[in-house]
């Protein structure tokens, strides 16, 4: 963050709407991306997205500065998408697929990939990986909600582990906690070594 977003920042969260419309310019891509992963439906992660930034508006004095920004409206969206989830009544929807605008980040899941990646124009390989991204997804769909959220926070957010325990306002030992055998069931349930 340059010292002009965090003056920036700072203004909005004093309650300036102005500056606060510039940083929300500044997160609405990134945010709707991740949205877009948790519900697969372009209207609803922009709904989602819009949802997120007025939850933080209206919150703004709950943000603490102990995690960063984006940390923070990634929890919130989490929330919100949650909620919607609830409200809808719908099924759990695949939230792990950000490879459509993040086709780098689920790297460091362990079995997961690039997508986008070209395993060599062969078919069969290309259909294994396939499978292999709809198992990971449904694996990460079907984990309790606390992992669910630590997992996606860390991974596709890049958030550090401090920074999701402060998000979260839960201790950095139970994000660690739910970190370990989220990944450890995502294993299991997936057939990932």
């Amino acid at each position: 963050m340059t010292d002009k977003d965090d003056h920036l920042l700072r203004a909005a969260l004093g309650g300036d709407a102005e500056a606060f419309c510039g940083v929300a310019e500044r997160h609405e891509k990134w945010l709707f991306q991740r949205a877009y992963a948790m519900c697969r439906d372009h209207h609803l992660a922009e709904d989602l997205t819009q949802e997120t930034m007025l939850e933080a508006w209206k919150s703004r004095s709950r943000y603490n500065g102990r995690c960063r920004f984006s940390t923070w409206l990634y929890s919130i969206l989490l929330h919100r998408h949650k909620k919607s989830r609830r409200k809808a009544r719908l099924v759990p929807l695949p939230e792990s697929d950000l490879r459509k605008g993040c086709a780098s980040e689920s790297k460091n899941i362990p079995g997961a990939s690039d997508t986008l990646s070209d395993p060599g124009g062969d078919a069969p390989a290309i259909m294994k990986e396939k499978e292999r991204n709809e198992r990971l997804r449904a694996g990460i769909d079907r984990l309790p909600e606390p992992m669910r959220a630590v997992i996606l926070m860390h991974f596709f957010a890049h958030a550090p582990l401090a920074e999701i325990s402060e998000a979260l306002a839960v201790p950095l030992g139970t994000v660690k906690s739910r970190l370990h055998y989220g990944l450890e069931k995502l294993r299991e349930k997936c057939d990932f070594p």
